[in-house]
């Protein structure tokens, strides 16, 4: 494919590493970063610009990052003729209203698991007190960023559950004006996603497993991600009763991007947790490593309503995030003080399968930056969960920063969550 004009517009500077790997195809790149904190983030590695609409002439691929109102105007300007990678405001919607994105899929047939939606945090200890049950608490819009606060109920009476409840009325009320409680099924979490060319889902699958514990053995608070394992597949049964009942939907709202959605599944059925309706990450960064077409390639083959399938290694991905205090958490002196403008040190110039997230790059060295101490996703990839697992970290072992951390057990819940998806039939192609 001849060189393209790839505008990227970003709210938090999420999809940097994205857009330096399109740069590196040969392609022309420039990125848009609405919050002026991030603006530093990816900075050096391709050219950044603090106005997007001067340009629309010139891109010829527009991509988003993210929810949060993008959508509006992906859709506006898809409208206007521009090619885009993007959502609509219904897209935005399914992740960010978590009442609106099970009312949804319980339109098309998908069971979901009982919630309640809430606005008072009184209302909702009233109703746990009542109705006594193991709850997970959900946040909606943009609380749900901040991942500390999802919490994961572990007595069957609830009593942790209100607790809980009664913490985040004193500190957070408000920031968290809608919430959602769930109640908490068993099984195994596992989630389906797919690409989508403006009228069907493009083929094949990927199918993945996030780690969002902080500490290996799933200890430890929640965090946005500490890596992730996946692989690609032909349409199976948990994508074909879950994604697939959305396909009408999404073409008619002329959706062109990602769109994943979370599952537990057990024995008796898929239960949905969660939509995202972009690129996900770390995910968008393992997926690169597993695929043969070149992304930008097929960005712009997606955008264009063109792409039908792509160019797929066989076998598994994972990806691990190395990460600096004070991740999960915001601590602004920690961060000044520990980890920023650390320089990331590799033992070898060898880069394979190393993606930025909150690094700048200065007289040739990478520089931790940013503010979230979330600094370098390292995939590694096999015909064998275990052989993508040895090259993550033996890659890790070529690269230095100070004060980091990452779990050294990324995929090993394959091994068990396999045998039983493979005993309910979930993972066969159809």
């Amino acid at each position: 494919m001849e060189p393209k004009n790839f505008l990227f517009m970003s709210l938090d500077n999420l999809c940097g590493d994205l857009a330096w790997q399109i740069q590196m195809e040969g392609h022309s790149v420039k990125y848009y970063v609405e919050n002026p904190k991030e603006r530093d983030v990816a900075s050096g590695f391709f050219p950044l610009i603090t106005s997007w609409k001067e340009e629309l002439g010139w891109a010829d691929v527009i991509v988003f990052d993210d929810v949060l109102g993008q959508g509006k105007i992906a859709e506006k300007l898809r409208k206007k003729g521009h090619l885009v990678v993007g959502g609509t405001a219904y897209t935005d919607r399914l992740e960010d209203d978590r009442a609106f994105g099970q009312t949804e899929l319980k339109k098309v047939g998908v069971s979901i698991i009982p919630h309640m939606n809430f606005t008072s945090f009184e209302e909702a200890i009233d109703y746990v007190k009542e109705h006594p049950h193991k709850y997970v608490i959900k946040p909606s819009g943009e609380a749900q960023n901040l991942k500390g606060l999802l919490y994961i109920g572990e007595e069957d009476d609830g009593r942790d559950v209100i607790q809980v409840l009664k913490d985040y009325n004193k500190a957070w009320a408000k920031k968290i004006p809608s919430f959602q409680l769930q109640k908490r099924i068993s099984g195994v979490e596992v989630a389906v996603g797919a690409f989508f060319n403006g009228n069907e889902f493009v083929y094949p699958i990927n199918v993945n497993f996030e780690h969002k514990k902080l500490f290996p053995g799933n200890l430890g608070p929640s965090t946005g991600e500490m890596g992730t394992a996946m692989f690609w597949s032909g349409p199976n049964k948990i994508f074909n009763q879950t994604l697939k009942r959305m396909e009408p939907k999404l073409a008619e709202e002329k959706y062109v991007g990602y769109i994943d959605i979370n599952c537990i599944v057990n024995g008796h059925g898929i239960y949905p947790l969660e939509w995202t309706s972009r690129f996900g990450y770390p995910t968008i960064h393992i997926q690169q490593e597993g695929m043969i077409t070149p992304i930008g390639e097929f960005l712009y083959d997606l955008a264009s309503g063109t792409a039908k399938r792509f160019k797929v290694k066989p076998g598994f991905q994972i990806g691990v995030r190395l990460v600096v205090p004070p991740f999960p958490f915001k601590d602004k002196e920690t961060f000044e003080v520990k980890s920023k403008d650390s320089v990331i040190h590799f033992n070898k110039p060898l880069f394979d399968g190393i993606h930025i997230e909150d690094v700048k790059l200065v007289n040739g060295e990478w520089v931790v930056t940013g503010n979230s101490g979330v600094v370098l996703v390292v995939v590694g990839t096999g015909y064998t969960m275990k052989q993508a697992q040895t090259q993550a970290y033996n890659r890790i072992k070529n690269i230095s920063i100070p004060h980091m951390y990452y779990r050294y057990d990324i995929g090993d819940r394959w091994f068990e969550d396999s045998d039983k998806l493979h005993n309910w039939g979930y993972l066969r192609e159809s």
